[in-house]
């Protein structure tokens, strides 16, 4: 049965399906839909995913299908004082947005899910290991949604324009598509306002010109953020310019803060260049302080820069894993006491008890090298810090190593 149009739904309200068979994506879970479909008893679910990807859709779809009494609620307008007053004569609540209760409020949810009180399908755009709590993700199946491609989108369009009897070419919808990445609300709301233009104003170049930017959805407290973040880290760690400039624009064009973006490049530039390309570092430092003098957007092209040169530089992690090594040592040992004759003699006392005593003074020696050891002696026989044979790096060890085959 449709549900009751009204002169001011939204166009993504009035083309909602009322069946399975119309729903469009997702077709990676929909065996396990129909298995849920078909038992006994449906189980508490959780439906995770980007925003217009079908959530809320999917979960009043099955709450009907259930043939059960639900009532639909909102997260951020409904008040655990308000839900256990509505709760009472229905069997399913579906509940948008769950990361927006608190943790201590999504205890609420546990004795009435275990008791079997209540089903409840519920929502979130946010990864649920880090936005619920691990008591009542152990209630919940949890099903992940994934964005509209393309082509499903072009489905949605195509029935948008439908329903507003739009006249629009095929090409136009599949640009508008495009445009929405992934987003079915958004590329609707984009039908809507192409549907208030004139009809010579429908081809793909004029919707280019006219259409409002539409800013790529950037959740800053959600997966997105650090999904592109990492990407743009790990093109650069794989030497792909391309990627790397790809990803990084996605970060700005989110809306994501420039100097978040700057200060990524300066971590990349010392864990994965490092001395492979010791100039690295400082040109990151340079455009990060080059981005906040300057600012948007000509800072993009100070960061386009930046990462380019970056992916394009030699690659060591040697002191990433030198930090590393030495971070776990300590860790797992404790920090073990600076040999004696490394500690500054700062007093009689101190000089007393030895320290400083023994110390050799490399600048009084050829080359500014003296053969003693600075580990404390338990670790003598350590090595934390393993060269990599790239960039500027053999370079930089060439004149240790020969004064260490001397000496050894």
């Amino acid at each position: 049965m449709k549900l009751e149009i009204t002169e001011n739904q939204p166009l993504a309200d009035r083309i909602r399906p009322s069946d399975l068979v119309e729903f469009i994506g997702q077709s990676h879970i929909m065996n396990r839909i129909d298995a849920i479909r078909q038992s006994h008893r449906m189980p508490s679910l959780l439906l995770f995913g980007p925003p217009g990807c079908g959530k809320s859709t999917l979960a009043l779809l099955l709450a009907k299908n259930s043939g059960k009494p639900f009532i639909r609620l909102s997260a951020p307008e409904a008040g655990l004082t308000a839900l256990r007053k509505k709760l009472p004569g229905n069997n399913i609540l579906v509940l948008d947005e769950l990361h927006r209760f608190s943790k201590s409020q999504q205890d609420f949810f546990l004795p009435i899910l275990e008791s079997g009180e209540i089903t409840m399908i519920a929502s979130t755009t946010e990864n649920p290991s880090y936005s619920v709590t691990r008591q009542l993700l152990s209630r919940l199946h949890v099903l992940r949604l994934r964005p509209l491609s393309r082509d499903e989108l072009a489905k949605v369009a195509a029935r948008g324009a439908q329903e507003l009897g739009l006249d629009i070419p095929e090409e136009s919808q599949r640009f508008l598509a495009t445009m929405a990445g992934g987003d079915a609300r958004t590329l609707l709301n984009l039908l809507e306002y192409a549907s208030e233009l004139p009809a010579d104003k429908l081809d793909v170049e004029s919707l280019r010109q006219t259409l409002p930017d539409v800013v790529i959805r950037g959740d800053r407290d959600g997966d997105s953020h650090y999904e592109l973040a990492s990407a743009m880290i790990k093109s650069i760690r794989g030497s792909d310019p391309d990627a790397a400039v790809y990803y990084m624009t996605s970060l700005l064009e989110s809306g994501e803060d420039p100097r978040f973006v700057s200060r990524r490049l300066i971590i990349s530039a010392s864990e994965d260049i490092g001395l492979g390309n010791p100039q690295a570092l400082s040109m990151a430092v340079a455009c990060h302080q080059a981005v906040e003098t300057v600012g948007m957007p000509e800072g993009g092209i100070i960061m386009a820069e930046t990462a380019v040169y970056l992916a394009l530089s030699p690659k060591s992690n040697s002191t990433y894993s030198a930090y590393r090594n030495t971070q776990k040592e300590i860790r797992e040992n404790g920090a073990q006491p600076v040999p004696l004759h490394l500690r500054n003699a700062s007093t009689a006392l101190h000089r007393e008890w030895g320290y400083g005593r023994g110390y050799l003074y490399p600048h009084n020696f050829p080359k500014a090298w003296a053969d003693q050891e600075y580990l404390p002696s338990s670790l003598s026989t350590r090595s934390f810090y393993h060269a990599k044979d790239q960039g500027e790096e053999p370079k930089l060890n060439a004149w240790l190593r020969q004064f260490r085959k001397q000496n050894r």
